[in-house]
């Protein structure tokens, strides 16, 4: 019989989505990190070319920005974390419409696993509205996707990016005894 145990904690992972950088990213940074703690990855921005899903309510062009914050959280925090990050959608608002998308991740050593408020067929609820969706795994060396594997999670762009950030994580996972 397997005896339970907690998991190492993971590195919370922030994908920021918006054509409208200019009306809100200083004080969301600060606002981020009053929540989470200290950024220790900020990535460039990156073109969201994938799909056009956001562009009638984000606008146009659409970027992306990656974050990670320097604290390591528990893997049971996803769901509240993305309740916090709606709340920071709908605070920033203008009317109805959402000048920025947060999706709010963990990483870990295995695997990149994102909240969503929205169930589908992988997806496993976590509570209070929210759902885990595992979208990519680390096999053999790199970032596999699955079949449901959005196409910008699917891209050599992005898993640049979480590579780097794993390996940060595992160097972090090493400094702190966790490993």
């Amino acid at each position: 019989m397997s005896q339970p145990q907690a998991p190492r904690p993971g590195k919370l992972f922030l994908s920021i989505l918006s054509a409208k950088w200019e009306l809100f990213q200083e004080e969301l940074a600060s606002m981020l990190q009053l929540r989470f703690g200290e950024t220790d990855y900020i990535s460039p921005f990156i073109p969201f070319t994938e799909t056009d899903y956001y562009n009638r309510e984000l606008g146009t062009p659409i970027c992306r920005r990656i974050l990670t914050f320097r604290p390591l959280v528990a893997l049971d925090r996803l769901a509240e974390i993305k309740l916090l990050t709606n709340e920071l959608e709908t605070r920033f608002s203008r009317g109805t419409n959402r000048i920025f998308n947060l999706d709010p991740g963990l990483l870990t050593l295995e695997r990149l696993v994102l909240a969503s408020g929205k169930n589908f067929t992988h997806r496993i609820y976590l509570g209070r509205g929210i759902w885990a969706d595992l979208t990519l795994v680390f096999v053999q060396g790199d970032w596999v996707d699955l079949p449901w594997t959005f196409p910008d999670y699917a891209s050599e762009k992005l898993k640049a990016h979480l590579r780097a950030i794993r390996y940060d994580y595992y160097l972090q996972l090493k400094a702190e005894n966790l490993l």
